[in-house]
């Protein structure tokens, strides 16, 4: 065997690249290769020129020379079994090489709803409408400004600048404020700082006008009332305007009065009207005030009715009030007759009239300007017109309040309608001695008061009559007659004229 001398300078170089530094025994944490067993040498060069290629990956150990090694020569093995693991696989990061590095997407901006509908919103009322913003994107984003266009709307609860995290949202409300009735519309357009700003959400509406109550009358005056006895007067309310009103509360001020027939909440569509009654029942004598305020629904204003009454003590006298007839009376005309009031016991104090009863609208009383005084010694007269609408009898009552005992005290009112007279006017003439007349012409004009107007032919008759009848004429007209001859030369002159005077109705 011949022996080469190591050259110096090559096993410097060998022991410099293959010093093992690991982090086991303190024995074999740095060791040069020249120190290696010869079989491991051996096998360690085999491992070494394949790392980072990996393409001869049987190069193991042999276990048998691993047999007879001592202990720390096994853990040597080991750390070069691990160094070659590693420089084939490389370190894990849960990654494959192939996958790389992947940036996350930019934020992204949208709206839940996309777009706000209103409806109908009363004018001057306000509406609001919940909306959301969302960060869809894979970074944080900055919304720095919102811009409202359309009249009426605004937003609340949206605070800039505004930042979003990814998947994170941040609701706020759209209102509407409209002004006057109209359809309207706008657009919110959120600014950010992302390719896709702005984000427009659109805006739609419908303005409409309010509803509106009236009442009619807008105050009541009961005028004098007995203490402990009531009046009630007729309340008519009406929604004026174009949307549907409710009619939720009635308050008043003012202990004495009430009223009946109005059930509450009510709601009063466009044009709607209801009636109810405003009673006064005074508890103590004396003038009261009150006033009754009725609140509306969406509205902040109430409808305020003004109200008066007197209270007056009862007198220990008793009111009697005899029947009226009016008898006969021509339809579409009228007739009166008087009524009397009569005190007995003391003086009463007459407060009011009212008539009811199927023909009520038929009869009215007039001559009394109440209160009106009424004693034992001085009774005090009224006036009762009937206007019949048809021909046949007719009814009503008259209840009179007052002091007396007996309040109210009531009269039956009766009249009988008749039909009109329909006239007409009957002409008759001298035949004409003329030989050869063949016939007569019937003539009428008009006396407006100065005299016959101008004539005109109303009709005619053969020779051998010498009668006409007029049946188309109007009451409380005077007419003027006459008649002329008829022979084939012609027509004679007017004979004598005639006046007739119809009835007025």
């Amino acid at each position: 065997m011949v022996v080469r001398p190591e050259r110096p300078h090559q096993a410097n170089a060998m022991r410099k690249r293959t010093t093992l530094v690991g982090h086991g025994p303190s024995a074999l944490s740095s060791m040069p290769f020249r120190d290696l067993p010869q079989f491991m040498r051996k096998d360690y060069r085999g491992i070494h020129s394949n790392l980072g290629s990996c393409r001869n990956s049987r190069n193991r150990l042999n276990r048998s020379h691993m047999k007879n090694l001592p202990a720390r020569w096994n853990a040597l093995a080991i750390v070069l079994a691990l160094a070659t693991m590693l420089g084939c696989q490389g370190l894990s990061t849960g990654k494959t090489a192939s996958q790389g590095t992947t940036n996350p997407t930019p934020g992204a901006l949208s709206a839940a709803p996309s777009s706000i509908t209103f409806g109908n919103v009363q004018t001057g009322t306000s509406q609001s409408l919940s909306d959301a913003l969302s960060n869809t994107g894979g970074t944080s984003l900055t919304i720095t400004q919102a811009t409202v266009s359309g009249a009426g709307f605004s937003t609340t609860g949206l605070n800039l600048p505004l930042t979003l995290a990814p998947g994170q949202n941040s609701t706020f409300s759209i209102v509407l404020n409209p002004l006057s009735a109209a359809s309207v519309s706008g657009n919110l357009a959120i600014t950010y700082d992302g390719s896709g700003s702005p984000l427009n959400i659109a805006l739609s509406g419908t303005a409409v006008a309010a509803g509106s109550l009236t009442g009619n009358p807008t105050s009541f005056s009961f005028g004098n009332v007995m203490v402990g006895a009531n009046r009630t007067l007729t309340e008519t309310l009406k929604n004026s305007g174009s949307e549907n009103l409710t009619i939720s509360k009635a308050t008043f001020t003012g202990a004495d009065f009430g009223y009946t027939g109005l059930s509450l909440p009510l709601t009063l569509a466009p044009n709607q009207s209801t009636t109810f009654g405003v009673v006064f029942t005074p508890s103590t004598a004396g003038a009261a005030d009150g006033i009754l305020s009725l609140t509306t629904n969406g509205l902040s204003t109430t409808l305020d009715l003004a109200l008066s009454g007197m209270g007056v003590s009862p007198s220990q006298g008793t009111l009697s009030v005899n029947p009226v007839n009016v008898g006969n009376v021509e339809v579409g005309t009228h007739g009166t007759q008087t009524g009397t009031l009569t005190a007995t016991g003391a003086s009463v104090s007459v407060f009011s009239v009212s008539l009811g009863g199927t023909n009520a609208s038929k009869f009215s009383v007039s001559g009394l300007s109440f209160p009106v005084t009424v004693t034992p010694s001085q009774p005090v007269s009224f006036t009762v017109t009937f206007a019949p609408g048809a021909s046949g009898a007719a009814s009503a009552t008259a209840s009179f309040a007052s002091t007396a005992s007996n309040t109210p005290s009531a009269a039956t009112l009766t009249g009988t309608g008749t039909t009109a007279p329909v006239y007409s006017v009957g002409l008759s003439w001298t035949a004409s001695t003329t030989s050869g007349v063949t016939g007569y012409k019937v003539y009428r004009a008009v006396n407006g008061g100065s005299g016959c107007g101008s004539f005109s032919n109303i009709g005619s008759t053969p020779n051998s009559v010498t009668t006409y009848t007029d049946s188309v004429v109007l009451d409380g007209t005077t007419y003027c007659y006459a008649t002329t001859a008829v022979d084939p030369s012609g027509e004679s002159g007017y004979s004598d004229v005639t006046q007739v005077v119809i009835p007025a109705p």
